[in-house]
Parts: C-alpha cells; structure tokens; sequence
C-alpha cells in the first residue's frame, strides 16, 4: 500500500539503505552484499585485528557512508512529493464512479483556528459552572501545538500517548497532564512498552466494555485533548486527588455538550467569516463534478440551519441545486448500521414534518435516517458510489467493510507534513538516520569491547536523530504517520478504510473525472528496492511535475 510513511521510506529510506550498503562494501566482499555462507556466525568482514585500528576502521566506514548520504541528498531534492496530490492505498479509477457523497465539517468546510480556542474555552467553562471544577483552571489557554489526532488515551491512568500499527507505545511521547513519563515509568506501567489488544479502544476508537483506552481520531478531538491534559496538570501540580475516569467523563460530556447544546454553532453562525475557512475551490469541485453529470449527496451530523449557512457562505445560495440528496443529524456511524430509524423531512424553518417518505428528493433536507433505507430509496449501491470524509471510524469504516463503497479520507494535516517532507533539513536528518541505521546493522557483528564503545555512540546519535526528525512536526508528539520507523495506529487504519486520501477536496481539481489511482508498489521487507526507487518506475505525484503543468 502506498503511503506518507511508505513516501519517507521509499525515497530517504531506500536509496539511504543503498547508499550505506555501498559505504560499508570496501573490502567487505561478498558477505556485506548479502552473499548466504555456510557454518557458524562469522564477521561479515575481516577488518584490522588491533582494537585502535579497529576503532579507526569503523569511523572510516562512518566518515564514508557520511560523504555517500551528503551526495545523495540533492538528487532526492530533485523528486519532492506534492502536498497537493491525491495518494492511493487501493486501486481506484474514477471513471467507475457515478455518485460522490460528502461529510461537511472538515471536508465540505474548513474551520479557523480560533473554533479550537472556542471550544477549548467553551468546555472549559462548563467543568467550572456545571461540574463544580476548580475556578483556577480558567488561568489555562488552548495551545494548538500540544496534541495530534490519532493518539491515544488511558482512562485510568490519565496519560496521553502515541501507538504504533503493532501496537507499541512510542517512548518520549507519554503525557500525564503537560509533562512527559520518562520511559522507565511507562516501562514499568505497561510491563514494556506494549498495550494488549484487550485495552485497546473498541472499533469506533471509544473506550468501552473494559477497555481503557480512548482514540482521538476527530479533528474536533483537538481541544478535548489539551482540556484533558491541562485539567489533569492542574490537580496533579496542587496535589489535588481526584479520580482519573471521573476527570474523563466529564471533559468529554463538556465538549459534548458545546455541540450539543449549540454553542459551537450559535458562534460560528454569529461570526461566519472568523470561523469559516473560505474557499472557492469548494464550489469548483462540486461544480466540476455536477457538469460532468454526476450525482452527490451529503451526510453530516451537524444541524440544518448550521450547514446552510456554512454552505451559502462557501458555497453560495443555490448550494441545494447541486445535491441530489442532503441528508442532516445523521448520527454517524449509527446511520450507517442501525436500520430501525426512518427519515424526516425538513422545512425550510427547520421544523420536523411527520410525513412518511417514500422518495429523497432534490433540495429537500432530511433529518436522521440509515443508509439501509437510504439504499433502498436511491438505489446507490457499491463501488460506483465514492464517499469522502475526514473520520476514519465514523466515515469511513462501515462504508469500505459493509458496504462495498469507495471512500476518500480527508486529512487536512498531510499538506502541511508534506511540506515539512519536502525541506532538505529534514531529506538529510532522514537520509542519515536511514544510513546510520544501515551501519549500526552491519557493523553489529564486531563483539570486541572497543568497536561496541564505538556503536554507542552510533546509537546515541541515531537516539538523538530520532527526537530531532520527531520535532520537525510537533514537538510532543511528532508526526501524524510515523512513530519512529514504524507507520502510527492512525495510519494503519487509514491504510486500512480509505482508498485515497488527500489534504483537501481541492485536489480533485487536479485530476481528470476518468483517472486511475494506481498504489505505489513498495518494496516489502523480504524484497529488493531498487526496482521501485525510480520515480519513473512508481509514478509518484511529484511536486517539479505539478509546477510544470
């Protein structure tokens, strides 16, 4: 499956792991190219026997994977990746799709920062007036650079962590409250450093049925998480006992309620153009779509008024013409598997009618619902049917697994981690730590007490090299893909639910409505890379040939 993560190792990755095979070959022979040999273990190279030649030796072989991985860095220059593309996990031509269906927070309409800092607030507040909370923990602002998406969260514990796809927490970055766990702790907490499957969050990423841990896989889980956070340093700091999943519940029933009891939407509603992201490149999609004859369709939780006035706003007042059906308060995922609730029509007052429905009809509203009935009134079945959203679980998952739609995941955070990608600081502290790597693996075999002082040090830099390449996305937390080597929790199950995905819906623009998505073929592990490390051969969506065009 083609990935970012898959990006990082194919381009820095691969040709680092080449170019530190060639540093190391010297007079290795055929052992350090791979060459199988018989008996017992052996040195894969025969080097000085003193141990201050061999100190020398193995800092030579460093200095010379060294020079290789400087010359490399301008050719990897020349081959960035496009924050603008749209990347496939599965096959996928467009010409087979005939109908496109919408989620519309996060993927018809994007939001300003400052809608986190109003819920942060908003949430806030409720704990103190509502749920009896310190008045002091008002002094405690929204910092929009502590959390990612994608992490998770143990309930008993109160800590806030990243996991990988095999579901190991990645040390140095386990929060309780706004300070790191040093990682003897977590090791001693977790018995290591792995989480059973049985603590693991349910489907949806919930804690639920004895599983302590929650996911944060909404971009709206922002807020929640740094009120969490903030809360937690506020008690622990005043010595203050308290009770860790009491703590939970209530910081998640106060940003709950802030959607709930439509504080969110009177703001945004008050004061449009703070809140709302305005693009064009919205209606250019849907506009693009509709005179190519095709049919669309929006699902959202959010309520009637709130959409219509984000979609005049973005859109503009005939936004209605260009939906075939609009469905709203829809309950995702329960709409996508409960078949017992029927669907309500709108008026344009917002008020519910009782009549019965027998067909979805253009530019009405309609209210809850299943896609059962939905399915049964529009006929829209299969993989002729491609659905975008921003939540792997509440979006995306029962569609791809129960119902055999086509679905595209909106990832807002990708151009901005692409662009990161794209800088030479971080191609060279990538390519050096792919090549150190490829060292430390080599030269392993030399037991003696002087060349292991030497590894050391090699695996002190890669430690250090590690947190560096973690801060060039968040300082915390790093990347939204990548914990350490491996792809993040998040990724595998954005791997997993969605065919393409994307930064935003303006990069459909940039494709013709019949193209194929072709996933990368990336080499596994028991495979050569050199096949793959052309861009020719991958056809990867390069930035140089976008600005070409």
């Amino acid at each position: 499956m083609a990935t970012v993560a898959a990006a990082v190792a194919r381009g820095a990755g691969a040709r680092a792991a080449a170019t530190a095979a060639v540093a190391l070959r010297g007079d290795c022979g055929a052992a350090a190219r791979g060459r199988p040999h018989a008996g017992p273990a052996r040195p894969l190279c025969t080097a000085p026997g003193t141990a201050a030649d061999m100190k020398r030796y193995l800092w030579e072989r460093y200095q010379e994977a060294k020079r290789s991985t400087h010359e490399l860095v301008p050719s990897i220059m020349n081959h960035l990746l496009n924050p603008d593309a749209i990347f496939s996990n599965n096959e996928m031509s467009l010409s087979d799709i005939e109908i496109y269906g919408f989620d519309y927070d996060y993927t018809l309409v994007f939001y300003s920062k400052q809608l986190h800092t109003l819920i942060f607030n908003a949430a806030r507040d409720l704990l103190i007036n509502e749920h009896r909370y310190p008045v002091e923990i008002r002094k405690y602002e929204y910092d929009p650079n502590f959390a990612i998406r994608g992490l998770h969260y143990d309930v008993q514990r109160a800590i806030l962590m990243k996991i990988d796809a095999f579901h190991y927490i990645q040390l140095g970055t386990v929060y309780r409250g706004l300070s790191v766990v040093p990682d003897d702790e977590v090791i001693e907490m977790y018995e290591g450093s792995h989480v059973p499957l049985e603590q693991m969050s349910d489907f949806y990423g919930k804690s639920s049925h004895g599983n302590t841990m929650k996911q944060f896989m909404d971009i709206f889980s922002l807020p929640e998480m740094t009120l969490l956070s903030c809360v937690n340093e506020h008690f622990l700091k005043n010595s203050i006992d308290y009770e860790p999943v009491h703590l939970y519940k209530d910081v998640k029933d106060s940003i709950r309620d802030v959607h709930i009891k439509g504080i969110m939407y009177r703001a945004i509603e008050a004061d449009i153009e703070k809140y709302i992201c305005y693009a064009e490149q919205t209606r250019a999609v849907l506009a693009k779509l509709a005179d190519h004859g095709k049919k669309m369709f929006l699902i959202t939780n959010s309520p009637s008024s709130f959409v219509d006035k984000g979609m005049r706003y973005i859109v503009g007042k005939d936004w209605r013409d260009l939906f075939d059906v609009v469905i709203v308060q829809a309950e995702k995922p329960n709409f996508f598997n409960d078949k017992r609730r029927p669907f309500r029509k709108v008026n344009e007052k917002g008020v519910l009618l009782w009549d019965k429905i027998h067909k979805l009809q253009k530019g009405q509203i309609y209210k809850q619902g299943n896609l059962y009935e939905f399915l049964k009134l529009t006929g829209w079945r299969g993989s002729k049917v491609l659905y975008f959203g921003d939540h792997i679980y509440s979006d995306l998952a029962d569609l791809t697994l129960k119902h055999g739609w086509r679905t595209g995941a909106i990832i807002p955070e990708l151009r901005s981690e692409l662009k990161i990608m794209n800088t030479e600081s971080y191609i060279q502290t990538m390519t050096w730590l792919q090549t150190l790597t490829g060292l430390l693996e080599q030269m392993q075999v030399h037991r003696d007490a002087e060349s292991q002082l030497v590894l050391e040090e090699w695996k002190k830099e890669r430690k250090e090299m590690r947190e560096m390449t973690k801060s060039f996305f968040n300082a915390q937390f790093g990347s939204l893909f990548r914990t350490d080597q491996n792809p993040t929790y998040f990724l595998r199950r954005l791997s997993r639910f969605a065919d393409i995905y994307m930064a935003s819906l303006s990069c459909l623009l940039n494709y013709d409505v019949n193209h194929t998505f072709y996933p990368r073929r990336t080499p596994l592990q028991h495979e050569l890379p050199a096949w793959s490390d052309s861009p020719s051969a991958c056809k990867a969506p390069l930035l140089q040939e976008a600005q070409a065009k």
